[in-house]
């Protein structure tokens, strides 16, 4: 599947500098990092990926990170964009470490924000389950949405985060694959591999609010990724490039600039 990709920065001919690629989380889609995309994207070409059934992106059966993977590296090989550093949060985080494992030769260099290769316990079946049963009517604004994720989603933050998949309007719908997700969602909070390793350069970097990636989860890490680095945004929570931008940027420039 060919994935809606925001492009922005130079392309050097020969690709003399590598192409950066991004990939975000669970009902998150490119524009959610175009803060970073755009400072990134200031001396190198950056792309800002929508995964299946997020953003612009096709709707599709499935959600498995072989097959998210899979999408990704079609892309870039469209976009004559591989091998590439590659960057992703969360969900996008796990695709990511999915793509170096399975295709390492699309990757030069990993960044892994704020998750961990392995199984979760999560909150969007609530999310999921408020989202579906919603009433969708002409005219809805987004505080009818707000108001109507509130039992599931006390964070207004979170709550926002949710309701910018939803068009409203005259004909209010979804634009994320909502079903697929559903279906999905044991898939996403799962982690399939369990054995390979990734030899290229690892940075996986943490908010020190959040607690998605623990001291507990460091073995795991490294027994697939022997090359890897730890950093943490002492300030930043899960979101940790809207929370801490300069700081992500920084990290991030600082780790794909080394030779």
């Amino acid at each position: 599947m060919l994935l809606r990709a925001i492009e922005r920065g130079p392309i050097e001919p020969g690709g003399a500098t590598p192409a950066l690629a991004m990939t975000h989380g669970l009902f998150g889609r490119a524009t959610n990092l175009a803060t970073v995309q755009k400072r990134l994207a200031e001396r190198r070409r950056v792309l800002a990926l929508d995964l299946r059934n997020h953003g612009g992106s096709p709707h599709a059966p499935g959600m498995t990170y072989p097959e998210m993977a899979a999408d990704v590296v079609e892309t870039l090989a469209s976009l004559g964009a591989a091998p590439c550093d590659l960057l992703g949060h969360s969900m996008g985080g796990k695709v990511a470490m999915t793509v170096a494992l399975r295709h390492p030769g699309t990757v030069r260099r990993l960044f892994v924000a704020d998750i961990a290769p392995v199984r979760y316990r999560s909150e969007f079946n609530a999310y999921i389950a408020a989202m579906r049963g919603m009433r969708l009517f002409p005219g809805m604004t987004r505080a009818d949405a707000d108001a109507a994720l509130a039992p599931a989603a006390p964070d207004p933050s979170v709550r926002g985060f949710l309701a910018q998949n939803l068009m409203t309007g005259r004909e209010p719908r979804w634009t994320v694959g909502l079903e697929e997700i559903a279906a999905g969602l044991y898939d996403i909070l799962d982690w399939p591999i369990a054995e390979g390793h990734f030899e290229g350069p690892v940075l996986f970097l943490t908010g020190g609010r959040s607690r998605y990636v623990r001291e507990e989860h460091h073995e795991a890490i490294r027994a697939l990724f022997p090359a890897v680095r730890f950093a943490v945004l002492p300030a930043a929570g899960h979101w940790l490039h809207a929370d801490d931008p300069e700081g992500f940027v920084r990290a991030v420039e600082e780790f794909i600039s080394q030779p």
